[in-house]
C-alpha cells in the first residue's frame, strides 16, 4: 500500500487529545464547566490555552485537552454569523438529535445522568497521565485556570482509569484498530491499508474525496480543530455474561461466542487471523494484531459479518458505501470498579 505522503499538519495547533493515544495505563478525568459570565469565560480561555498540550510531541503522555459545545460558544459571545456557520448537527447537540440517533426509551435524554445533554455543558476538559503524580499535577493546572473565576463553574467530574486487567469492562483488550492519519507522525498498524487523509478528522485539510470539509467562519475558528462526541455509557456486563452462559456448553464456549460477537479474542487477537483459540502473543503484538483484511473471508465464517469490529470498520469487505469515509477515532475508557467474575 502507499506510504504516508508528505502532507504537513500544523501539529502545534492541533490538540494532543485529537490525535495522540492515551498511555497504555493511565489515570484520567473529564470535567464539565458552565460559563455564567462572558468576560470570565474569555479570561478562562486565555488562561487555558497555554495549559493545553499540542500534538507536536508524540512522546508526551500527560496532557490536558479542551472542547467547546455550541452553547459554550454562545456563552463566550461568538458572533451569530459564525455560530450559524457550524453544521446543524453541532448546533442541535446530542440531546436535540436523540430521536435521529436512536436515543429513545430508556436511552432518551430525560434518562441521562445530569447535567449530560443539558444546555449547561459549555466546556469539556479532559486530563490524562500515566501515573498518579503527573495526573494530580495536570488536574491542579486545570483547576488553576478557573478556580478564582466566579463566572465559570465546575458542574460535573468523572474520573476514569485503566482497569487492573488493562481490558474493557467486558474483558476485551480495547483501542486496537484506530485509523492511521496522514501527517500525524504516528505509524500505521495495518500495512495493508493506506493512512486516511487528515481532513477525515481535522478541519482545514483535504479528506478522502479530495475536498475540504466546509468549516465554521471565519476559517481560523475551525482550522486544526475537530468535532468530538462525548458519551457516558452504562455497560451491562452482567447481562452480557449471562447471555453467553445461557448459550454455551462450557466456559471455553462462552469465550468463543463472545469473541464471535466482538470479532476478537479477549487478548485482542483478531478472528481474521484465527487459529481456533485465543493467541495472547498475537493480541499483545501491535505490529500484528491489526494487520489484516477480510478478503479471504467474504462470508464471515472466521469473523462474522455482524461482529463489532467488522461493522465498525469493514476494511476490504464488499459493502454498499465507502469504507474510508466517516471513520472515527474512538477513545473508550472505564469508570467505576470492575464487576467481579
Amino acid at each position: 500500500m502507499p506510504s504516508e505522503t508528505n502532507i504537513t499538519l500544523e501539529l502545534n495547533h492541533i490538540q494532543a487529545g485529537a490525535l495522540r493515544p492515551r498511555p497504555k495505563t493511565y489515570s484520567g478525568a473529564y470535567f464539565l464547566l458552565r460559563i455564567d459570565d462572558r468576560q470570565a469565560g474569555r479570561e478562562f480561555i486565555r488562561r487555558l490555552i497555554p495549559a493545553l498540550a499540542s500534538a507536536a510531541d508524540p512522546d508526551r503522555q500527560a496532557w490536558l485537552a479542551a472542547s467547546l459545545s455550541f452553547q459554550g460558544l454562545k456563552a463566550l459571545g461568538v458572533p451569530q454569523a459564525s455560530l450559524d456557520s457550524f453544521p446543524s448537527e453541532f448546533q442541535q447537540g446530542m440531546a436535540g438529535r436523540a430521536a435521529d440517533i436512536g436515543d429513545t426509551g430508556e436511552n432518551a435524554p430525560d434518562q441521562w445522568e445530569q447535567p449530560l445533554g443539558s444546555p449547561d455543558v459549555h466546556i469539556v476538559l479532559a486530563a490524562v497521565a500515566p501515573d498518579a503524580a503527573q495526573f494530580e499535577a495536570i488536574v491542579a493546572r486545570a483547576h488553576d485556570t478557573f478556580s478564582d473565576l466566579s463566572g465559570v463553574s465546575l458542574i460535573w467530574r468523572q474520573d476514569v482509569a485503566t482497569l487492573p486487567t488493562e481490558r474493557d469492562p467486558f474483558g476485551f483488550k480495547d483501542g486496537i484498530g484506530q485509523p492511521a492519519i496522514e501527517g500525524s507522525g504516528l505509524p500505521t498498524t495495518n500495512p495493508h491499508e493506506a493512512p486516511l487523509k487528515a481532513g477525515e478528522f481535522i478541519l482545514g485539510y483535504q479528506d478522502e474525496t479530495g475536498d475540504l470539509l466546509p468549516g465554521p467562519q471565519p476559517e481560523v475558528l475551525g482550522r486544526n480543530g475537530t468535532y468530538m462526541v462525548f458519551r457516558k455509557l452504562h455497560t451491562r456486563v452482567a447481562a452480557f455474561r449471562q447471555y453467553m452462559r445461557e448459550r454455551a456448553t462450557s466456559p471455553a464456549d462462552e469465550e468463543r461466542i463472545a469473541a464471535k460477537i466482538v470479532g476478537r479474542w479477549p487478548s485482542g487477537a483478531p478472528l481474521a487471523l484465527d487459529s481456533g483459540q485465543d493467541d495472547t502473543e498475537l493480541g499483545a503484538d501491535p505490529h500484528r494484531n491489526n494487520a489484516f483484511l477480510y478478503g479471504d473471508d467474504p462470508r464471515g465464517l472466521k469473523c462474522p459479518l455482524g461482529s463489532h469490529v467488522r461493522r465498525v470498520h469493514p476494511r476490504d469487505s464488499v459493502i454498499v458505501g465507502e469504507v474510508r469515509l466517516h471513520r472515527m477515532l474512538r477513545r473508550g475508557t472505564s469508570y467505576g470498579p470492575p464487576l467481579p467474575q
